[in-house]
Formats: structure tokens, C-alpha cells, sequence
């Protein structure tokens, strides 16, 4: 170590280096050992050597390229790291690399080099896992694909990224709809990362009873992301745009529309709502061993602050007012927004915009609710024109004062007994689903045929393309029609239509198909 630079008390104002394999950590714990400043490196690539400067709170750690250390710098600059609860401050090093052969006090360094190399990626077993499945097959990869079923609240890119921090680096991912159903790649650092986090994960709950996570590995060995917006991140590289103009989710909104239950949520010990994903400690893996509960996640206080959703527990900071715009002036109506809006959530208040009727605000009865609705209904096509969603600046819809001039425009529904979810841990809360060409119909009395249930639809206009009853239960059936655009616009005219006999007909999106 000819130049003693790094050695030299740091001062903050030192130029940043070029990029080194060497990398200098800062403000290191006394009591930190040789492995876990290792850890540190080894979810991006191997650890060719390690200096400790214990007297000064620092070390050297060495990666095999300058790629892997490249990647650690990029992915710990907006993250800081933590050893034993203190930050710890990483950069690269003058050096180009570390000679420490002739150096005292390297044999302990040396020695946990060697453990960590002599278990390969390739072969590492979980402890505790039965030994056919906790090994690693050779070239298994470090991507996961997620389906998350039963989705019944959003799930954000940052939870997901929360979640599966647990087990190792995230470096990418691409959250998706294919199939109706909502989908997630996620990359690891190391294949090792993702087989943890697939045993651990596979089959659990996010939320109390929803948002399942299947979770197979994925073909693809990388995965290219070209925007970082909501939909898509690379935490390597901050650099990338957004992408199509739309911004990325402000973090304050991102994780905040919580569900009963959700992980860290700071009423967790409100009384039925605990989290729901249960983690055994592993050794080797820093997860809290919290029963029933999704190890407290610390969310940064950037991501949420304390914004969740439990219910009864009066309206939800954050924006249950949503911004609806293009809309079909001539066709719309405050109640045919308050009927395809209350399949997400309760809608509250309609205004149609006096001067500007294509424009609408939508107050819902809380903001996960809102952010539900906007997740499923913009980009969807209503009465010809593709209908768009955001969260408005207004926090309420104001409703006419006396006398005053509206036309009709805004309407009141908060006690409408149209409401789809005041009962809390209602059966509708796990029948949520986007627009879809097939919809769901119940509550039919025994006298209405396939043939009058037909006609209805016909006469809405709408082409009825397959019908059937459910075997079991008569009182309920799908239908299919012609296409996406048909069935919102037959939800909104024939929910609660009257079917005769004191039976309205129920109508929702359906997650099947005839």
C-alpha cells in the first residue's frame, strides 16, 4: 500500500475517485467483524481481499471487477448501509488493489475470505430446509417471476422491493398485468438471494387474507430496465428517465395506500389486523423473527409516513379526491361514475365540471381506494374516448352552496346503500378485478332465464358473445361480451337494475372467462 491517502484522516472535501475494485468503507463499528464487513460485497460479486483498520473505524474491501464494485457504490449511494445499526459510508478507493500479504493481523481477514469462497453460490443450503430443495442448481437464476393473486389492494413497486429486500440486494425490477393478474421480475444480485427469498416467500400472504406471491425463477438470467418510474426501477442506475412523460409516483404516495394488516403499518397491534407473513429466523439472514408479522419492515420514512388504511379508523391521510379526465361529455353522468368508481371503493362525491363536463373529481371513502380505482380504470376505454385518472390537488369535493347554479353536476352519495364495502371484511373486498369483457353477475331471482338475462344485455347494446349459469348456485352467472368497453359500459347502465321480485342484479368484472 505505497500511498497512505486513504489512510489519511478523511475529509469530505477529497475529489471523488474514479471507479477502483478497491472500495474504502468509513465510520465502520469496533466491534464489526471480518464476515459482516464482507457481507457488505458479496451480494454483488466475490470478495477478492479485505484490509480492516480497526484503530481507525475503516477498511478496504477488494471485489473480484470493477463492475461489481461499480454496482455496490451505485446501489448503496441512495441507501446507506448499516452494520450494527451504525451508517456506513463506502466510495472507491485510490488503489487499484490491496496488497496485504506482508501486513500484520491479516490472518482473521484471510480466514473469512476463505469461508465465504468455500461455499461456492452454486451450493448453498438454507439451514433447516430439507437438503433435496435447499441446494442450488447450477446456472439457476437470480431473477424471480411473481404473479400475485387475490390482489385486492395495490401493491406498489416499493413494497414489493421492501419485501424481497429481506433476502440480498435488489438491483432490478418490472412490474406487469399479463393475464388479468398483476406480475412482477424482480432481479437478486446472486441466484443464492433468490432461492432464499422463493423458499421463504413462496405461497405467503403480503396483506391479512390477500395479495398471494406465486413465485417461480424466471427464464431470463437479467432483466433491461429502461425507465425508472412506478412501473419499472434499476437501483443501479438513477440516472434513467422516466420514460412516456408520466412521472415517476412521488415515494411519499408510492407506499402509502396500505391495507388493514399491512406490513409495518404503525397500528400493527390493532386488534385482527396483524401483518400477515410470518419469517423463521435463518441464520445468516437478518430477518426479524416476529411472528405473524412481515418482520417490522422499516419503511424510510420518504416511502410512508404512517399513511395506512385501517378501517374505522377515520379517512386515511393522503388524497381520496381523484382528477377523471376525457371523459364523454354528452354520455357521462354523476351516477355512472359513482357506479363504475364503486367497484373499486366507495364513492363519496361526484362533480362534473360546470364549464368543463369532459373533466370530473371522484372522492372516494379513503386513498387506498382511490389509488385502486386510478390503478384499474385509467386507460380504459368509456363511451368512446379513453378515460384518464391522477390524484387531484382538491382533498374533498365541495358540494353546491344553496341556490347556486349546478345543473345536476354534483352529487352526494355518501349514504347511498349502493356502497359496495362498508362492511369491513366483506366477501366483495376478494372480488376485485380489472375491467374485463366478462362480467359476473348474482343476486338473479329464480324466474329470469338465460334468455331474459340475454336480452338485457342486448338491449344496453351490447353483443353477448357466452352465458352460463353457475352449476352450484343459479343466483349468480357470467357473461361475456363483446369487448372491454362493453362490459364498463353495461356495469354502469345495468348494476342495481331491477330484475323484479325485489332482487336488483349485481354486476362486476369477472377474473374468469367462459
Amino acid at each position: 500500500m505505497a500511498n497512505g491517502n486513504d489512510n489519511k484522516k478523511f475529509k469530505g472535501d477529497r475529489p471523488p475517485c474514479s471507479p477502483s475494485r478497491v472500495l474504502h468503507l468509513r465510520k465502520i463499528p469496533s466491534d464489526v467483524t471480518e464476515a459482516e464487513v464482507i457481507s457488505l460485497g458479496l451480494p454483488f460479486g466475490k470478495v477478492t481481499n479485505l484490509l480492516m483498520l480497526k484503530g481507525k473505524s475503516q477498511a478496504f474491501l477488494e471485489m473480484a471487477s470493477e463492475e461489481a464494485a461499480v454496482t455496490m457504490v451505485n446501489y448503496y449511494t441512495p441507501v446507506t448501509p448499516h452494520l450494527r445499526s451504525q451508517p456506513v459510508f463506502i466510495q472507491y478507493s485510490n488503489h487499484r488493489e490491496l496488497k496485504t500479504d506482508n501486513l500484520p493481523n491479516q490472518a482473521r481477514a484471510q480466514a473469512a475470505l476463505q469461508a465465504v469462497s468455500a461455499v461456492p453460490s452454486g451450493s448453498l443450503a438454507l439451514p433447516g430446509a430439507p437438503t433435496n430443495e435447499g441446494t442450488i442448481l447450477p446456472g439457476q437464476s437470480p431473477v424471480l417471476r411473481i404473479i400475485i393473486e387475490n390482489l385486492f389492494y395495490p401493491v406498489t413497486l416499493e413494497v414489493l422491493h421492501q419485501i424481497f429486500s429481506k433476502f440480498g440486494t435488489v438491483l432490478k425490477i418490472i412490474t406487469f398485468t399479463k393475464n388479468n393478474q398483476f406480475q412482477a421480475l424482480l432481479q437478486y444480485a446472486d441466484p443464492v438471494n433468490a432461492h432464499y427469498a422463493k423458499m421463504a416467500l413462496d405461497g405467503q400472504n403480503i396483506y391479512n387474507a390477500c395479495c398471494t406471491l406465486r413465485i417461480d425463477f424466471s427464464k431470463l438470467t437479467s432483466l433491461n430496465v429502461k425507465y425508472n418510474n412506478d412501473k419499472s426501477r434499476d437501483f443501479t442506475r438513477l440516472d434513467l428517465p422516466t420514460g412516456d412523460g408520466q412521472p415517476s409516483l412521488e415515494p411519499p404516495m408510492a407506499a402509502a395506500f396500505g391495507a388493514p394488516g399491512i406490513i409495518s403499518s404503525p397500528y400493527a397491534g390493532a386488534a385482527g389486523f396483524a401483518p400477515a407473513i410470518g419469517f423463521h429466523q435463518a441464520t445468516g439472514l437478518s430477518v426479524p423473527a416476529v411472528p405473524g408479522a412481515l418482520g417490522p419492515l422499516t419503511i424510510t420514512s420518504s416511502a410512508v409516513t404512517g399513511r395506512m388504511a385501517i378501517p374505522g379508523a377515520g379517512a386515511l391521510p393522503g388524497n381520496s379526491v381523484l382528477l377523471v379526465t376525457n371523459l364523454n361529455p354528452d354520455l357521462i353522468t354523476p351516477h355512472g361514475l359513482f357506479i363504475l368508481f364503486g367497484v373499486y371503493g366507495d364513492v363519496h362525491r361526484v362533480k362534473i365540471m360546470f364549464n368543463k363536463k369532459e373533466n370530473a373529481l371522484v372522492q372516494m371513502a379513503d386513498a387506498s381506494q382511490a389509488q385502486l380505482a386510478m390503478n384499474h380504470l385509467s386507460g380504459q376505454r368509456l363511451y368512446g374516448k379513453v378515460l384518464r385518472a391522477t390524484l387531484s390537488k382538491h382533498q374533498a369535493v365541495q358540494l353546491p352552496r344553496e341556490g347556486q347554479e349546478d345543473q345536476g353536476l354534483t352529487k352526494d352519495f355518501s349514504n347511498s346503500p349502493l356502497h359496495r364495502f362498508k362492511k369491513p371484511g366483506s366477501k366483495n373486498f376478494q372480488n376485485i378485478f380489472p375491467p374485463s369483457a366478462t362480467l359476473h353477475l348474482s343476486n338473479i331471482p329464480p324466474s329470469v332465464t338465460v334468455d331474459d338475462l340475454k336480452n338485457l344485455f342486448t338491449e344496453a347494446g351490447c353483443s353477448v358473445k357466452a352465458f352460463k349459469f353457475f352449476q352450484k348456485d343459479r343466483k349468480m352467472a357470467l357473461i361475456q361480451l363483446g369487448s372491454v368497453e362493453e362490459a364498463i359500459q353495461a356495469l354502469i347502465e345495468l348494476h342495481n337494475h331491477d330484475l323484479g321480485e325485489n332482487h336488483h342484479l349485481r354486476v362486476s368484472f369477472s377474473k374468469s372467462t367462459i
